[in-house]
C-alpha cells in the first residue's frame, strides 16, 4: 500500500530534523575529540630539576649516586635500574643544572660550556685503540695522521665515507688513548661539537657492560685534557656515591 499524503508529509518532517540532529552529534563528537587532544597530559620535559638530592640508580650493574640536577630525564630521576642515563654539566666547574644558570644550559653557542654525558648499557667491548683500528681507520685517508695540534693527532676521512663531515683527533692521557670525533665547522654547522664515544664504565668489576660518552663544543678542543679529566672525576664521584 502506498503512503497517504499525510504519511508522506510526516516522513518529510521527521527527515527534516533528523539530518541536522545527526550532523550536530557528529560535530559534538569531533569537538570532544579535539578538546581531549588539547587537554591531554603532556610528557615531562627533559630539563633537570634544580634539586641536589642524590638519586641512586644503576646502568647494567654499575651503581651510581647522582645529584638530581645533573640528570636530564624524569625516568632516570626516579632512580633504579636504567638502560641509559643522560647527564649535563658546565665546563670547567662541572656544576649541575641550576635555575640561576638556566640560560647557559639552554644555549648552543659555539663556545657553550655545556657538556652532555651519556651512560648506557651494551658496551661494544672496543677500547679506544680497537675503535681507531676497526671502526675509523678503514675510512681514514692519512693513516699516520697530522700531529702537533693541542697535543693531538688529526685524521681526515675519505669523501663519501659517512664520516667526511668530521675530523678525528687522538691523544694520550693518564687513562690511555682518547678519541674525539669532531664536526667540521662551516656555514651549515656554525656550532660544531666533539664527541668522545664509548669509554668503559665500571670496568674494574667483572661482568659490567656499560659505557660513557660525552659531547662538548669544538671550541674547547684545545682544553681536551681538562674536559676529559673533569668527566672522569665527575663519574668517579658518582660511582663512589652509588
Amino acid at each position: 500500500m502506498s503512503p497517504t499524503a499525510d504519511q508522506r508529509e510526516a516522513i518529510h518532517q521527521h527527515s527534516g530534523w533528523l539530518i541536522p540532529l545527526g550532523f550536530g552529534v557528529v560535530i559534538l563528537v569531533l569537538c570532544g575529540l579535539i578538546l581531549g587532544w588539547y587537554l591531554r597530559p603532556y610528557p615531562k620535559g627533559r630539563a633537570p630539576s634544580g634539586g641536589s638530592q642524590i638519586v641512586h640508580l644503576s646502568v647494567h650493574g654499575v651503581r651510581l649516586g647522582i645529584p638530581a640536577n645533573y640528570i636530564t630525564t624524569a625516568h632516570a630521576q626516579a632512580g633504579g635500574a636504567q638502560d641509559s642515563v643522560a647527564l649535563i654539566a658546565l665546563f670547567p666547574s662541572f656544576r649541575g643544572y641550576s635555575r640561576d644558570e638556566a640560560s647557559l644550559f639552554a644555549g648552543n653557542a659555539p663556545d657553550s660550556p655545556v657538556i652532555r654525558l651519556t651512560l648506557r648499557g651494551d658496551n661494544s667491548g672496543l677500547d679506544a685503540r680497537g675503535r681507531l683500528d676497526r671502526v675509523y681507520r678503514p675510512y681514514i685517508t692519512d693513516p699516520a695522521g697530522t700531529g702537533g695540534l693541542f697535543g693531538l693527532t688529526r685524521y681526515s676521512f675519505a669523501a663519501g665515507s659517512g664520516y667526511d663531515g668530521n675530523e678525528l683527533f687522538a691523544g694520550n692521557d693518564s687513562e690511555g688513548l682518547e678519541l674525539f670525533l669532531c664536526e667540521k665547522p662551516g656555514p651549515d654547522i656554525p656550532s660544531p661539537n666533539c664527541l668522545a664515544l664509548d669509554r668503559p664504565l665500571g670496568q674494574k668489576a667483572t661482568g659490567r657492560k656499560a659505557s660513557l660518552s660525552w659531547r662538548f663544543k669544538r671550541a674547547y678542543l684545545s682544553r681536551w685534557r681538562e674536559v676529559t679529566s673533569g668527566v672522569y672525576q665527575l663519574i668517579g664521584r658518582f660511582e663512589r656515591s652509588g
